[in-house]
């Protein structure tokens, strides 16, 4: 019955349909490469130019090439969950726990013989296959139609290991369905880099966790420590494993040390400033190990819901350049005084911050911390660098008739500040509250990342009858 049941299951049909799938991109990228523009992305165009036709026609098929990837990984995906399952099938039920075990050992050193890839590598992929074949089949879905990459697939399977099948289905949906409930805003996940779409999926499963992150805090605070790995070439790796305020202090304070030691007499980089100022801190040396530099103070910017900071809820706090962080984290910062702690204005009724207008071209500190608040990053598409690092720059030229609110503003690395200012990429619009997207030089539309922000929490009884949440708020910050 059990080698009936695995031959008769869906994983023929969908093994066809990823062949299927595949063949069809196979002739899609010839017809690319052959130098074909019946494809929407050049309708309308007039004049044919052969060069800019070749141009056109290679990143067509780089887009092609990654959706062949996809569907590559969802036939692997299928392979290797079928084959699992029929190797099972095929074996008597184990006697004993270490037979079972020399069974998963021979599968797991069978799989990785044929991909010619590490036993280690090999238990991770039919770890993830098994996870996608079973609880997560729409994110097997969204792979196997091209929607996302491999490295989404597995960041999904990651965020999700712990969470019980509805929680997992929850995330899922938010970020792949765009009819959810509460979908995700801005990109979609496939149009994320992989590491930007992690930190987003985190910081959605910090906030949707069936087990508070004060108490999965707590727990975790008893796992800290320090890990010390030799490499090659005369040098290590010193890491910290430890709570998110510390560790983003101690990355701000190194981070801002370093660049006050910057100078043209100064011939180190930033980031070897950062490693030599925190190594210094570390070690207690007294004195600069190179160049001279005002003190300065690390910045940074934690923003908390208000109810949360009364201690009417344990709704997450927002730690710039980090992501949620525990209700009590954020409490313990502004009763000990941190100087770098801004009180944020939100709207309650979906937690985004209210504009400050400004016309003049000199941007004012809040309209910094306005901006460092709505971008969180770099936005060009894919870049993490942080705030402190970034350049505010005008999206329309301040002698063009741009204004300095901050619907006409962006925060740009200085890769990418250059890059604006010295090619055919430009910045699309932005708003108070979401920052602009970007348009390549071939015209192509790159959607802007957006935060995934929410209605804070108001706890039953909180408000006083007829009194609006924006009012409570007010009178709150004002009693302050």
């Amino acid at each position: 019955m059990e080698t009936r049941a695995v031959l008769e299951s869906g994983s023929k049909v969908d093994l066809a349909a990823a062949v299927t799938s595949l063949a069809s991109l196979a002739g899609e990228l010839a017809a690319v490469l052959a130098g074909s523009t019946a494809t929407p992305d050049h309708a309308g165009r007039v004049e044919a130019d052969p060069l800019r036709e070749l141009a056109d026609s290679c990143l067509d098929g780089l887009g092609v090439v990654a959706r062949i990837e996809a569907v590559t990984a969802a036939t692997k995906v299928h392979l290797l969950a079928t084959y699992a399952d029929a190797a099972d099938a095929l074996e008597a039920p184990a006697e004993s726990a270490y037979e079972s075990s020399a069974r998963e050992m021979s599968l797991v050193a069978e799989v990785a013989c044929v991909l010619t890839v590490g036993e280690r590598a090999a238990a991770a992929l039919l770890g993830d296959a098994h996870a996608l074949t079973t609880s997560l089949p729409a994110a097997l879905d969204a792979l196997q139609a091209g929607e996302i990459s491999w490295q989404h697939a597995r960041i999904i399977v990651d965020e999700t290991s712990g969470l019980k099948n509805a929680a997992a289905a929850a995330l899922v949906a938010h970020f792949l369905d765009p009819e959810a409930p509460n979908a995700a805003r801005g990109a979609a996940a496939g149009e994320l880099a992989p590491a930007r779409f992690r930190r987003k999926v985190r910081a959605w499963r910090e906030r949707h966790h069936p087990e508070s992150l004060e108490s999965r805090h707590a727990k975790s605070v008893e796992d800290r420590r320090m890990e010390y790995s030799p490499d090659r070439d005369g040098m290590a790796w010193v890491s910290l494993y430890m709570a998110a305020n510390k560790a983003c202090a101690i990355w701000n304070k190194s981070s801002a040390l370093a660049r006050g030691l910057q100078g043209p007499d100064e011939p180190r980089t930033l980031t070897q400033l950062k490693v030599d100022e925190a190594a210094r801190l570390l070690l207690g040396e007294t004195g600069q190990l190179a160049g001279g530099g005002p003190s300065i103070k690390a910045d940074v910017l934690v923003t908390v819901p208000a109810c949360s900071l009364l201690g009417a809820t344990d709704e997450p706090a927002e730690l710039d350049n980090y992501g949620p962080i525990p209700a009590s984290m954020a409490r313990r910062l502004v009763a000990e005084g941190a100087g770098s702690f801004y009180r944020v204005l939100v709207d309650p009724s979906d937690g985004t911050p209210l504009e400050l207008g400004r016309t003049n071209y000199r941007l004012t500190e809040p309209l910094k911390r306005w901006l460092r608040m709505r971008d969180g990053k770099c936005t060009f598409p894919g870049c993490s660098n942080p705030s402190p690092d970034n350049e505010a720059d005008h999206l329309k030229a301040w002698e063009h008739g741009g204004s300095t609110g901050i619907s006409n503003l962006g925060q740009l690395c200085p890769k990418h500040h250059r890059l604006k200012h010295r090619t055919g990429w430009s910045p699309g619009p932005a708003t108070s509250n979401e920052p602009p997207g970007w348009i390549s030089p071939t015209g192509r539309r790159y959607n802007a990342e957006q935060p995934d922000r929410e209605p804070p929490l108001w706890p039953p009884g909180f408000l006083p009858e007829g009194t609006s949440p924006l009012e409570s708020i007010v009178d709150f910050l004002i009693a302050l």
